[in-house]
């Protein structure tokens, strides 16, 4: 199926958008740091196919959608507020989040807020934030893998560093980590590092950590009643495997599976077996 681009205004702000399929029934994928929309190009047809109207943002700041200028505007209620505008923009009928990364943070406390009904939740490579923050308080190691979210407080040297060489750093983070390096040829680090080069960017994709670190980690936890499937590949060099342990308290409903030797960036590099995981449980949880 064919993905196409379009402008759509929410909450204030326009998003660009790739989408494919149609109809009110939503299913929202919502990228994560220093990513874009163009991160579920491999899942949007997937989508589509199992009759879903599949839609991917970039996140207010990235790509090619509105960048505010204060880092109080990358709060974590202004990113929910996004999301519902989203699906009220897109005349969602059921709603279905796929998220990564810091799309799945945002995915975790829209579901745990209710801000609208959602039918499936679908994370990958991210856990719950009061899994992390239970592990974070006891974990050496998980301190250790976090500690460029202390360095992203800092002003303006992550831009630097970041930044360098049109956003050499950018790159590395994909080519770096991945198990797969082949998942991220020139091409599609081009993308990123392009991205990340437009005036203002940087600054937009690392207030998320600013405007959002420690509090977020806080959030209240009611019991989550959507249905949820946690992805995650087994070699994430930020996120220990233990964070993907102790859902039973936090989520009635919960799946978990994992890919081995694959790399935090999940659905980019192990699109067959995240897209087989992904069609196995909607046909199971969603119909």
């Amino acid at each position: 199926m064919t993905i196409t681009t379009r402008r759509i205004e929410a909450n204030g702000l326009s998003f660009a958008i790739d989408e494919c399929g149609s109809g009110p029934d939503i299913a929202l994928c919502l990228h994560g740091f220093p990513e874009s929309r163009y991160s579920w190009r491999h899942q949007l047809p997937l989508l589509a196919e199992l009759g879903w109207h599949a839609v991917a943002p970039d996140l207010r700041g990235y790509g090619d959608s509105s960048r505010p200028a204060h880092k109080a505007d990358y709060h974590i209620d202004h990113l929910v507020a996004d999301v519902a505008g989203l699906f009220d923009a897109l005349g969602a009928r059921k709603r279905l989040l796929v998220a990564h990364d810091w799309g799945a943070i945002i995915a975790w406390i829209f579901a745990l807020r209710n801000r609208q009904t959602l039918d499936g939740l679908i994370i990958m490579n991210v856990p719950h934030p009061r899994v992390f923050r239970d592990v974070l308080r006891t974990s050496w190691g998980q301190k250790r893998k976090s500690w460029y979210v202390a360095m992203f407080q800092l002003p303006r040297l992550p831009e630097a560093l970041l930044g360098a060489r049109h956003a050499e750093g950018v790159g590395k983070a994909f080519t770096n980590m991945a198990v797969d390096k082949s998942a991220f040829p020139p091409a599609v680090i081009d993308h990123y590092r392009g991205n990340a080069s437009q005036p203002g960017a940087l600054t937009a994709m690392i207030n998320y950590y600013r405007a959002n670190f420690p509090g977020i980690l806080d959030e209240p936890a009611p019991l989550l009643t959507v249905p949820t499937l946690l992805l995650w590949g087994e070699e994430d060099t930020a996120l220990g495997l233990e964070l993907t342990q102790g859902y039973a308290p936090l989520v009635s409903d919960f799946e978990l599976v994992r890919f081995p030797q694959v790399s935090h960036w999940v659905q980019q590099e192990a699109p067959e077996a995240v897209n087989a995981a992904m069609r196995e449980w909607m046909g199971r949880k969603l119909g």
